[in-house]
């Protein structure tokens, strides 16, 4: 499913003393099956931006296109949009409320009006995919789980109503470090499988440059960079001046090269850092 903003501005407290325009003129594309990551400080636009992308938001002006159909006209209904565009909100997990894992994730797929079987269908293949075991947590409350796996019974939640674009906001927030890798892996998969649309806000560099095929960079409501990783990290100058930072392995490289190591400083990938490291202490 392809997404198409154009032109596209929003405006808190309009007319107020404390009047804001939080996106300004705001053009992106994302192609079907894309993995896009969006950067920007706090109060770049980025949530903003997103929850125009499922009707949360209205724009004061400019269109989005949903697969070429335009979701601002009034005639559009949002529970429509809201089948296809699934939004995982940070700390997901408190919105969890139903009594079982299975009942939670069953609500959205319920209120479609989908015969049980399909429901019981989706539901087993949202904890699959999440990497949970079905036997195992399908009766236990939700809140008798770790955070890692409230975190992923809740994003389970948003699979289950298969959506065409699966947007994440800052899916490893406030997890430890076993925890974000287990939520990070559990993305990639289901990518993999599913073929969606994904698009990941992140503060995390790393990740971004990990998974993305596109990154947009936003600063004061306005997209100032897009493009693959390595083209938007040869910016890093640039990305850094507005109070963003590098992938951990560019740092790495960086700081190698200034030692008068003969390395690559364009690596953005921890995998791709370590091979050529590794190549460098065998020339030794």
């Amino acid at each position: 499913m392809s997404v198409k903003v154009e032109n596209v501005t929003h405006i808190y407290h309009e007319q107020m003393p404390y009047e804001t325009i939080a996106l300004d003129k705001v053009n992106a594309e994302i192609e079907n099956g894309e993995f896009v990551g969006i950067i920007g400080h706090t109060g770049s636009g980025k949530s903003t931006l997103i929850q125009h992308l499922n009707g949360l938001l209205k724009p004061k002006s400019g269109k989005i296109y949903i697969n070429g159909v335009d979701i601002t006209e009034k005639r559009i209904k949002t529970v429509e949009i809201r089948q296809k565009i699934g939004l995982v909100f940070q700390y997901p997990e408190y919105q969890l409320f139903e009594e079982t894992v299975f009942k939670d994730i069953a609500f959205g797929p319920s209120n479609l009006g989908l015969p049980q079987s399909e429901i019981e269908e989706r539901v087993y293949n949202a904890i699959s995919l999440v990497g949970l075991d079905y036997d195992e947590v399908k009766d236990k409350s939700p809140f008798d789980l770790s955070g890692g796996q409230k975190r992923r019974v809740a994003i389970a939640g948003v699979i289950a109503m298969k959506p065409e674009v699966l947007i994440l906001d800052e899916p490893t927030a406030g997890l430890d470090p076993r925890g974000h890798m287990e939520i990070l892996n559990m993305i990639k998969k289901m990518h993999k499988i599913e073929k969606n649309s994904v698009i990941l806000v992140s503060h995390n560099m790393g990740d971004i440059a990990e998974l993305s095929d596109k990154i947009i960079v936003m600063e004061k409501g306005k997209i100032v960079l897009t493009g693959s990783p390595g083209e938007v990290f040869k910016n890093a100058d640039y990305i850094e001046n507005i109070g963003l930072g590098l992938p951990p392995a560019m740092i790495l490289m960086r700081m190698l090269k200034q030692k008068g190591k003969n390395v690559d400083t364009d690596i953005l990938k921890i995998d791709q850092a370590e091979k050529q490291i590794l190549e460098l202490l065998r020339s030794k």
